[in-house]
């Protein structure tokens, strides 16, 4: 999944590039309120616009092209808008939390305008009415997340609104054994990939997932399958993070590309692939991305990987062990059942079972990766006779930031939230692709090098340091 990134950049540039030559040498239009939607229009956040005989207010300002039709591109458009008013109050200013075991304090900055008070939603539902510029949202349990949205209002109708979320203290879940840093991917074939040092100082994040390990003519593993295990830029980057005191995981396969599973032979050929590259590198963690029809839809070669993971451990018997692999909104489909199954009848030592709960039609992230992670839970428990508390021990997600292949909007506050919950269950490992992305690019789309959404540089790193 995250490698088809990859091919949608570079299909991406040639859309943008024809437009450029094909568009009319005239200058974006400024936006109409309520005026039906155009491509080559300047939109500002809180614009509003009819498509089809339907309404849509901007949530991103971007200037619109061909194929960027409100209903088709929700990162930056939502259902529904109204023609604003004159007199309405100005949005909000950004929101500080302050945390109880059961309360969350907002504060946020006054409306400009004629402002009679302040009313604060959770989703549809109005919490509270104050005129303050601060509330507090009692009777919450211990390490809940919560999101908020803070609307003024007068006599003529409400503002914009502002989102915070937070999570009550008390979650009182020690590290589980075999906790693993969070670790976002680092991916040095693309993206105008960062100094992972900055990036550490910057973040305080101790890990990162480097990607990928592809075969190089034949059973030959390589850095995307054409640079050198020693001595190019990846083991540079190896070497600077751990001067800086971090660790790495070492990811092999992804979406595309020759990968080690359907290259090697045999399970021993697999195992020693595999070898050749904690040799070189020296990982802390081996993460094997289980995608696609050459591995995860092809038995035959989940046997072998999984073979030859018995062999790793052997070998290695400090360095742990991941397999990850794409679900549904609600859990593995029936490749990922499989190979769960099939880890346990071979005796497979998998010490985490990531799932990437992205590109699959999500609408709400936050609860979307938590059903998907709940489906794995019931999964594992199936296979193996866990409790909750040792199935949640053995799972991990890898989340996308910014804006996904398929348009799924993660923003930090909702990483945060699904941070929090992994935290909470006692899950081991979370990642996300990739710091690459980790910077602003609001209205920018999916991207390389960027989110495609209004963010800090390095935000989502940060939130993942805390886990």
């Amino acid at each position: 999944m995250r490698r088809l990134l990859v091919a949608l950049i570079s299909a991406l540039a040639l859309l943008v590039t024809g437009l450029a030559t094909s568009a009319p040498a005239t200058a974006a239009r400024s936006v109409v309120v309520m005026a039906d939607w155009a491509p080559y229009t300047q939109y500002a956040v809180g614009a509003v616009v009819t498509y089809e005989g339907a309404a849509y207010t901007a949530i991103q300002a971007h200037t619109s092209l061909p194929g960027w039709e409100p209903p088709r591109v929700p990162a930056l458009w939502r259902a529904g808008g109204s023609n604003p008013q004159p007199g309405v109050p100005g949005q909000p200013g950004n929101i500080t939390t302050t945390v109880t075991n059961n309360s969350i304090a907002l504060s946020w900055g006054a409306s400009s305008g004629t402002v009679t008070g302040y009313r604060v939603y959770e989703g549809a539902t109005l919490k509270t009415t104050v005129t303050a510029t601060s509330a507090t949202i009692s009777g919450l349990g211990t390490c809940e997340s919560h999101s908020y949205t803070v609307k003024a209002y007068n006599n003529v109708g409400e503002s914009t609104g502002r989102d915070a979320a937070a999570t009550t203290s008390g979650c009182q879940n020690p590290d589980p054994p075999g906790k693993m840093a969070g670790a976002p991917y680092l991916y040095m074939g693309w993206g105008n990939p960062p100094a992972p040092a900055t990036v550490m100082n910057a973040t305080g994040v101790k890990s990162f997932t480097m990607a990928f390990i592809l075969a190089s003519g034949g059973c030959n593993p390589a850095w995307d399958g054409n640079r050198p295990l020693t001595g190019g830029a990846d083991a540079q980057a190896i070497s600077a993070i751990k001067a800086a005191g971090g660790s790495v995981q070492i990811s092999f396969g992804g979406w595309s590309g020759n990968k080690l599973g359907p290259a090697c032979s045999t399970p021993a050929a697999f195992a020693g692939a595999v070898q050749q590259v904690i040799n070189a590198v020296g990982p802390a963690v081996v993460d094997f991305d289980i995608e696609n029809t050459d591995e995860f839809e092809n038995y035959t070669v989940q046997d072998r990987i999984l073979n030859g993971l018995k062999i790793v451990r052997q070998n290695n018997p400090n360095v742990k062990i991941v397999v990850t692999f794409g679900t549904t909104r609600t859990g593995p489909n029936s490749h990922g059942i499989r190979l769960i199954n099939q880890a346990k009848a071979l005796n497979v030592p998998i010490d985490n079972f990531t799932i990437m709960p992205f590109d699959f039609g999500g609408s709400n992230m936050y609860q979307d990766n938590v059903n998907a992670s709940e489906g794995l839970k019931t999964a594992l428990k199936n296979a193996y006779g866990y409790t909750d508390a040792q199935a949640y021990a053995r799972m991990g997600i890898s989340g996308m930031n910014g804006l996904s292949d398929q348009q799924e909007l993660t923003s930090p506050a909702t990483w945060t939230q699904i941070r929090d919950w992994a935290k909470s269950k006692g899950l081991t490992r979370l990642a996300y692709w990739a710091v690459n992305r980790d910077r602003p690019c609001p209205g920018g789309g999916v991207r390389s090098d960027c989110s495609g959404i209004s963010q800090a540089d390095w935000e989502f790193t940060r939130i993942t340091a805390g886990f």
